[in-house]
């Protein structure tokens, strides 16, 4: 699964570029070029996704085939978060913690952005879950 927000880009009036996120409505950006309106996006979702699941907010699973929309990736933390958590599903984090033979606060760090869990830990927790970790460089 890949996290990739759809983002409508217009051309502004006044020059530049507008983009706003068709899931997320607080989501939006501009900028003088399409390279640095798209760069902006990818920052601005980030944090909204970030500020999202610090305030305990629903984080909406990505729309997919949205007509025109350039489609934008959060931060490799921010994007580790939420595969982790859609990977859990309905598992509890204690239940986590129990497979991965480790605390419940250690488990809960898992889905805090703010936290850099390593390669090795990423890994295990995607076993646990019964997935594989696959990563890639755009």
């Amino acid at each position: 699964m890949e996290i990739r927000y759809p983002a409508l880009l217009s051309e502004a009036p006044e020059g530049g570029f507008c983009v706003q996120f068709v899931d997320l409505d607080e989501a939006f950006t501009e900028g003088e070029s399409l390279e640095e309106a798209l760069f902006n996006a990818a920052e601005v979702l980030t944090l909204t996704l970030e500020g999202r699941i610090a305030e305990g907010m629903d984080v909406p699973a990505p729309s997919n085939n949205v007509d025109g929309a350039h489609y934008i990736s959060p931060d490799a933390k921010t994007q580790s978060v939420l595969l982790l958590r859609y990977a859990r599903g309905d598992r509890s984090l204690a239940d986590l913690a129990r497979a991965l033979d480790t605390s419940w606060p250690q488990a809960k760090r898992l889905e805090d952005p703010a936290h850099w869990p390593s390669l090795k830990t990423l890994d295990r927790a995607a076993r646990v879950l019964g997935k594989r970790l696959v990563l890639s460089i755009e």
